[in-house]
């Protein structure tokens, strides 16, 4: 049993298949109408040929395994578990309307004084294709 409250190696995932309402409700949400996202004549004539998810969606998901993650702290009522961030975060390869998606979170170090772990985060598709990955900075402060 740890003593901290994830230990190296603790992984979670999220799984989902992105549809287009995800694609359309998010670029209403956040304002990004690029074509890339919502001009489906434009992207029928790129190298892509079809409509990509936009990144930031994937960091949404991102944060949907960090809250996962997190949940491990809801027992100690004394810290409330936060995301400090992410870093080396990269796009590796589109992600299509229909695509299925899997987050995988990995907690992959752990400072006790500050109170804080890193995880590394891949998603891959439903082919196995790694489309995303990043660090992520979990932090527990003290209520």
């Amino acid at each position: 049993m740890s003593d901290f409250y994830v230990t190296v190696g603790d992984t979670t995932s999220f799984s989902k298949t992105v549809g287009e309402y995800d694609v359309y409700g998010f670029a209403g949400i956040s304002g990004d109408f690029a074509p890339n996202h919502v001009n489906k004549a434009y992207m029928e004539k790129s190298s892509y040929g079809a409509l990509i998810a936009h990144g930031a969606l994937l960091v949404g998901y991102m944060s949907t395994a960090s809250t996962q993650m997190a949940a491990h702290t809801r027992a100690d009522p004394s810290v409330t578990g936060v995301s400090l961030g992410y870093d080396r975060m990269r796009f590796l390869a589109p992600v299509f309307f229909g695509d299925t998606i899997t987050v995988s979170y990995t907690i992959a170090s752990i400072d006790r004084e500050k109170l804080r772990a890193t995880a590394d985060i891949r998603i891959t598709n439903q082919d196995g294709t790694l489309v995303a990955v990043a660090t992520h900075l979990l932090k527990w402060v003290r209520n």
